[in-house]
């Protein structure tokens, strides 16, 4: 398919307590289970502080440093070869390859320069999402002005929301599984997308 695929791993992962792309979880890093749910998209690299050559893959640093995840956002539209950018945070080890091809195909259908799905609290998931390449300056702009709210560039992209009713039926309740803590992986997740 003819997307980019961007992991972001560059966060501090304070609550954590370690970096959280290489936390082994259930026998393999928590990066590669989201990196493996990408291996569809025509070209797949990380975005982050620190080198990873476990993943053979390259790694971009932030093009303009100190805005958190919008930073590595930013990064990933600059870096991306494609029109459009699938943008996963790293401790997402329930995304999989159908769930992409589904938000891929809203992407191609949508007039916004965003995909964005609803998560199953009703908060937008703005780190396992499309975006435009377009919206590239757009972000910079926002990082300029000192607005570091993921929130505000998926409003400013006119992006498409893909609400939970829609994706939990497909891709199962657990799809949006996110490791802020290390208790949130313990017996957790076994929640597994319908066949």
């Amino acid at each position: 398919m003819e997307f980019s695929g961007a992991v972001l791993a560059g966060g501090q992962s304070k609550r954590f307590g370690r970096d959280k792309a290489r936390y082994v979880w259930r026998g393999r890093p928590l990066a590669a289970y989201v990196l493996e749910s990408l291996h569809e998209a025509d070209e797949r690299f990380i975005v982050a502080g620190r080198p990873y050559p476990e993943f053979g893959l390259p790694v971009f640093g932030d093009v303009v440093p100190g805005a958190d995840s919008l930073s590595g956002l930013h990064s990933a539209l600059v870096h991306a070869r494609h029109d459009w950018v699938a943008v996963a945070a790293c401790d997402l080890p329930q995304l999989t390859p159908a769930y992409w091809a589904y938000m891929f195909a809203r992407a191609r259908a949508t007039e916004g320069l965003a995909v964005v799905a609803e998560g199953p609290t009703g908060w937008i998931e703005p780190l396992a999402a499309f975006y435009r390449k377009d919206l590239e300056p757009v972000a910079r702009e926002q990082i300029a002005r000192g607005d570091f709210f993921l929130k505000h560039l998926v409003e400013a992209a006119r992006a498409a929301i893909v609400p939970w009713s829609e994706l939990a039926p497909r891709f199962g309740s657990g799809l949006f599984l996110n490791a802020n803590r290390i208790e949130d992986l313990v017996g957790g997740a076994d929640d597994q997308p319908p066949g």
